[in-house]
């Protein structure tokens, strides 16, 4: 029954759910659009036996992705901008998880594994690469300080990516963070076998630095930051964890974690582009 503020989930939507989505209600009305299952022939584990999530047939626009935003603590449907609709997901071409695996995860104990890992494989002149930390990892970095309200600005990062034409995705996730899991998003396959830790990362970071999973694609990933670094000293530590989640992001961009440090001051974006 609808609880007078909206109407009840599509009966296909609902089938995101664990529980099928029982007295949730959405009062946007979607575009024509598909859920999208996983492939039991690629997928690293069993499918689920529900589908991943639902996907738009045509691009989302700014406007529409706010008020699935803001529908979200009622509707439990959090929406992601997904880079354009020929991409492995339109296919199946998805390892979903479950959302209560990333409770398993402790994300300075990530960090210092891919930290020593790749400490033990590198020659001498790459480990400068991690000045000023060197071979020692830092762990994560303190929370930073608060500087504009982050659902506003992801919805103003959302219409700026929007303006590329990308169809929008609904996950059945209790925050934004959990959808990389849900979905099945393989973006980071070439440096992490496995997207769960990285879905803890980013719960991290939205209590850290009020980030919010906007957008993300074949192997790209776009967060809004309310609360970024304001130091160099405090942006370098930052962006020692910003290696372990992304290498690609500081040796196949800036090159060292302090050239890095200098563009992430201040920034109320985080990009990310695995190779």
């Amino acid at each position: 029954m609808d609880d007078g503020e909206g109407r009840m989930l599509p009966a296909a939507v609902c089938r995101l759910f664990d529980d099928g989505g029982g007295g949730r209600t959405l009062s946007v009305d979607l575009p024509p659009g598909s859920l999208v299952w996983p492939d039991p022939t690629y997928a690293r584990f069993p499918a689920r036996r529900r589908p991943a999530f639902w996907l738009s047939e045509t691009p989302a626009t700014g406007a529409l992705w706010t008020r699935l935003r803001l529908e979200h603590p009622r509707s439990g449907l959090w929406p992601v901008l997904l880079e354009d609709s020929v991409q492995p997901w339109s296919v199946g071409q998805i390892a979903p998880d479950a959302a209560a695996e990333i409770d398993n995860y402790n994300v300075g104990a990530f960090m210092d594994e891919v930290w020593s890992d790749w400490i033990e494989k590198a020659h001498e002149d790459q480990i400068e690469i991690l000045d000023p930390f060197g071979p020692v990892c830092p762990g994560p970095a303190d929370p930073g300080e608060l500087k504009t309200d982050p659902d506003t600005l992801a919805d103003r990062y959302a219409a700026m990516l929007a303006e590329q034409g990308t169809p929008v995705g609904l996950a059945a996730v209790q925050r934004g963070a959990d959808a990389l899991a849900v979905m099945g998003w393989q973006g980071a396959l070439h440096h992490n076998e496995w997207n769960v830790p990285l879905a803890a990362v980013v719960r991290s970071w939205e209590d850290r630095f009020a980030a919010r999973l906007v957008g993300m694609g074949f192997n790209t990933l776009e967060l809004s930051v309310a609360a970024p670094p304001q130091t160099p000293a405090h942006a370098v530590h930052v962006a020692a964890e910003h290696w372990a989640f992304c290498p690609d992001a500081i040796v196949q961009g800036a090159g060292t974690l302090i050239d890095y440090a200098e563009q992430i001051v201040g920034k109320y974006t985080w990009s990310f582009w695995w190779d």
